[in-house]
């Protein structure tokens, strides 16, 4: 899918050097928009020299640093607004809030006062945590159930409202759960399914809802492109959500072992992850497990995507099975399910 629009567009990605970032990044050259990127000196320098082989422009600074921002800003008529801390239990809750929240206030004013075209903010699904009665349209409430999905809530409030009064054009995306090919944070999961050493906790009924980074970078230049997409929340989500068993049987089918047989009850491990937090948090030092983890066999995500479908022409490439196996066959090819 390749669009017009941003054709010569001078486009702002944060974010860029992320699997999200980095991946619209690519396509927003490939389709002609002459782009700019915000990256961190600390950012990974190969992935800073890969952009600028491609010709992005690379300018260095952070979101939390207001003066940084507006310069970075200066002449864009679009911004991709993707940069966020996500779920890392040795940062504080400060931290969280610089980056989330305070970061989007900065992008947002810098956005009104370069009177940019349009900002897509990318959120997160997870500002409604668990969906007690799936699936879950725009309208769901707002229910955060830890510091990462409170400070996007706070930082979508921010852009939504500065998109409501008119002061700056945008629109918000809420990914579902983001895999695809490049995404390191299913390689464990992937891993351990074909090694057989990847437990279920709980019953395995829970729900989940992936998006490809295919789709949702599909998802992301539709809502630059689309005129009624201004002022407006679409939730972008693969074809069906499936429980976490499904997702541990197509696994491995693929890998062609059987899954572990055995379950995990949920509420030891929580426990668990609480208590390794604590003791983790204050040294600095990433836990091997935390409670956030858990949430992932325990909090129901189901997604509907009828919104960005009607309105927008959005269309998942290929069915969950599809995906599974390009994601799986993506690992294997780089040799990490050895």
């Amino acid at each position: 899918m390749k669009l017009d629009r941003l054709v010569e567009k001078r486009v702002l990605v944060t974010g860029a050097t992320g699997f999200v970032g980095g991946h619209l990044t690519r396509r927003l050259v490939n389709d002609g928009a002459r782009v700019r990127v915000l990256v961190r000196k600390s950012s990974d320098q190969e992935v800073v020299e890969g952009l600028k082989s491609l010709g992005v422009e690379v300018l260095y600074g952070d979101i939390t640093d207001q003066p940084a921002v507006y310069d970075a800003v200066k002449y864009m008529e679009y911004i991709f607004h993707i940069a966020a801390l996500f779920r890392s239990a040795k940062h504080g809750d400060r931290v969280y809030y610089d980056i989330n929240v305070e970061g989007t206030r900065n992008i947002l004013d810098a956005a009104e006062h370069a009177s940019v075209q349009r900002v897509l903010h990318c959120s997160t699904v997870g500002v409604h945590s668990h969906i007690p009665q799936p699936p879950a349209a725009e309208d769901e409430a707002y229910r955060p159930g830890d510091i990462y999905q409170l400070t996007k809530c706070e930082g979508e409030k921010l852009a939504r409202e500065r998109f409501a009064s008119g002061r700056v054009e945008g629109t918000i995306v809420r990914p579902a759960m983001i895999w695809g090919q490049g995404d390191m944070r299913t390689l464990k999961l992937y891993k351990g399914v074909a090694h057989r050493r990847f437990p279920i906790i709980g019953d395995g009924k829970t729900l989940t809802h992936w998006v490809d980074v295919d789709d949702l970078v599909d998802g992301f230049l539709l809502a630059a492109e689309k005129e009624e997409a201004k002022g407006q929340t679409y939730i972008f989500a693969g074809e069906r959500p499936v429980s976490i068993a499904e997702l541990v049987v197509t696994i491995s089918r693929i890998a062609g072992v059987k899954p572990w047989p055995f379950k995990v009850p949920a509420l030891p491990i929580q426990l668990l992850g609480s208590l390794t937090e604590s003791i983790c948090r204050p040294i600095g030092v990433e836990p091997i497990l935390h409670r956030r983890r858990v949430d992932f066999f325990t909090k129901t995500r189901s997604f509907d995507t009828s919104k960005a479908k009607r309105e927008l022409g959005y269309r998942p490439r290929l069915r969950f099975e599809a995906e599974v196996e390009k994601i799986f066959n993506w690992y294997r090819a780089q040799g990490w399910l050895d």
